[in-house]
């Protein structure tokens, strides 16, 4: 979702891209009428090889692989999927660029605010910074690894910028879409108590804040992505509501061990609360087209 997304703007803005694939051609049918400035080029995570033209030739990495993280429930099996698909591919990136001449001057590496845990005193008030430590819970830990692992490129002259992102809202799939399934149907269903704060980016800001870490180069090391106005689980969910059935709705929350019995271990990120500073990123120059949950989603229901 966020590659596909990411493409587009950048070959309006005239760079060439080669995108790494299982499968090595195209999967976007709307991409292939812009065939002269995207290639694609194979890689494989298992055997650990990839296309050493594809390398030799980029001046740029970013990279986004990563077994999804909400796809399916949390057993031992997919956790482990999760955090591999993530440190795999890092290590092979690694790998690659440490034994195939390159030009590469940057690589940037996609994170999580799945990085902190849940909010203290201090943070409802002014939010998380990139300089908290790892949580010790699944996904504390799959970040942690997954920054670690692409960390040892800058033992090899590459600037790298890892973006620790939030909840991604776009039309073509992830948490703001299944945030309408029930709207749809006329119930706005709120998690919990509904107080947990939602951190949150539009998937245009997203994209333009991994270009803006590409082309500026006094941008290195960690940056939380995301928008400067978190909003709790309940306010997210009525503006949704109103912007979508008007009055016709009926506010529901459902409860916490309900949400246990469905989503299993995974409900522990759904019902928690998270504020997370944009500070550090606005400080290089970074300015959001939405900076409001109200404005994103104007956007996107117009689209």
């Amino acid at each position: 979702m966020i590659g596909k997304r990411l493409t587009g703007l950048l070959v309006d803005k005239g760079y060439k891209v080669i995108i790494l694939s299982r499968h090595a051609h195209p999967i976007h049918t709307e991409q292939q009428n812009m065939t002269e400035r995207i290639t694609y080029a194979k890689w494989d995570l298992i055997g650990q090889t990839i296309d050493k033209n594809a390398i030799a030739q980029a001046d740029h990495i970013i990279h986004l692989a990563g077994a999804g993280v909400a796809d399916q429930r949390w057993s031992k099996q997919r956790k482990q999927e999760i955090a591999d698909s993530r440190t795999q591919s890092s290590a092979l990136i690694v790998k690659a660029l440490a034994e195939i001449p390159n030009k590469v001057k940057t690589v940037i590496s996609m994170s999580a605010i799945g990085w902190y845990g849940p909010d203290t005193e201090k943070t409802k008030h002014a939010g998380f910074t990139e300089d908290a430590p790892a949580d010790t819970a699944f996904l504390g830990e799959t970040c942690r690894a997954w920054e670690a692992s692409i960390e040892p490129v800058t033992q090899l002259g590459k600037r790298l910028v890892k973006l620790r992102t939030g909840i991604v809202l776009s039309n073509e799939g992830g948490a703001f879409v299944e945030f309408m399934k029930p709207i749809r149907s006329g119930i706005a269903a709120i998690f919990g108590n509904g107080k947990q704060i939602v951190s949150w980016i539009h998937i245009d800001d997203l994209c333009r804040m991994f270009i803006h870490a590409l082309e500026t180069e006094t941008v290195n090391g960690v940056y939380n992505a995301v928008a400067p106005h978190p909003v709790t689980n309940r306010s997210l969910t009525i503006a949704l509501a109103k912007r979508l059935r008007g009055k016709f709705f009926v506010p529901a929350h459902i409860p916490a061990f309900v949400l246990k019995m469905i989503l299993g271990e995974m409900s522990i990120e759904v019902l928690k609360s998270a504020k997370i500073s944009c500070r550090k990123i606005q400080l290089t120059g970074f300015n959001f087209l939405y900076t409001t949950f109200e404005s994103a989603i104007g956007n996107l229901l117009q689209k």
